[in-house]
């Protein structure tokens, strides 16, 4: 009954602290001190997800995994959101604690409230996205390339706010370059870092292409991957011919990217029979392609 009391209590000084301060959304919003730097059992229905996640794909398996550990412990470590207008907050980070408790009908998450601007907001998600062990190298590239564009960060300012050497930063952003089937290829776990590290500095995308298919239907080591791409670059075997690529595709390929969103590959054999791939780079793209279809 105690117990009952004590969290009636805590529900009426939260709410009268929400009352007072509506408009902490910035650092530079007043009577802030009320709830920052706190750590409040929030409504889940009272949060918003971040909309600067560079995140889009979380894998259910592991969702799920984490769900049941917090159906059995709780969570153990508390969300971080802002405080938005009214009685709205919005995540900073933790997204993968709020979906997992949503997913065991759980309606509180303890979280930690924090002040930051739409610019804190982006740099914070990003940083703390590129932190993660789990992280494909192009999410990585990604992130690298969003703070860079969207923050105006050099890549040694970068390196510095990463905790990363500046050439580290460097050999990510340079994946960039490569062909997204190739990129799409690392995403998925078919090739390595390595792998695609081997292929940079190959400017024509049809080796690239070529070199992709031989690690797959080698298996070849990142090693034979290097020993490959410079017998290609110092003429020691013969570059791959170019494939001709009929008038009707060539004329009409821009029409499936800009329709898919992405780069679309279409071969064609000699005998005219083809084939059309289109690349997914997470279960939400791969849904937005289907609605395309249907």
């Amino acid at each position: 009954m105690a117990k009952a009391t004590k969290k009636q209590a805590l529900g009426r000084g939260l709410s009268a602290l929400l009352q007072e301060s509506p408009n902490i959304n910035s650092a530079s919003d007043k009577n802030a001190d009320k709830l920052v730097g706190s750590i409040i059992e929030l409504e889940l229905s009272s949060i918003e997800v971040n909309p600067y996640q560079p995140r889009t794909y979380f894998d259910e398996e592991a969702l799920n995994e984490l769900a049941n550990s917090i159906k059995e412990l709780g969570v153990i470590q508390p969300i971080t959101v802002r405080k938005l207008d009214g009685s709205k907050f919005q995540l900073v980070s933790g997204e993968r604690r709020f979906r997992a408790s949503k997913l065991i009908g759980n309606t509180t998450i303890p979280a930690y409230i924090r002040i930051a601007n739409d610019q804190e907001m982006l740099e914070m998600a990003l940083v703390e996205n590129i932190q993660r062990k789990n992280l494909d190298p192009i999410e990585v590239a990604l992130s690298y390339q969003r703070l860079i564009d969207e923050i105006q960060l050099t890549q040694e300012e970068l390196s510095t706010r990463v905790g990363k050497k500046r050439s580290t930063v460097t050999n990510y952003l340079r994946l960039l370059k490569l062909d997204p089937i190739l990129q799409t290829g690392m995403r998925d776990g078919f090739i390595s870092m390595g792998h695609g590290r081997a292929m940079i500095n190959i400017e024509d995308t049809e080796d690239q292409l070529t070199i992709y298919e031989k690690i797959l239907e080698q298996k070849l080591s990142v090693r034979q991957t290097e020993e490959l791409v410079k017998e290609l670059k110092t003429g020691t075997i013969a570059k791959p011919k170019k494939k001709v690529i009929p008038a009707f595709i060539k004329n009409n390929k821009q029409t499936f990217n800009d329709f898919f969103g992405h780069k679309i590959d279409i071969s064609v054999s000699p005998n005219g029979k083809g084939k059309i791939s289109i690349p997914f780079h997470s279960e939400e793209d791969f849904n937005r392609i289907k609605k395309l279809l249907e």
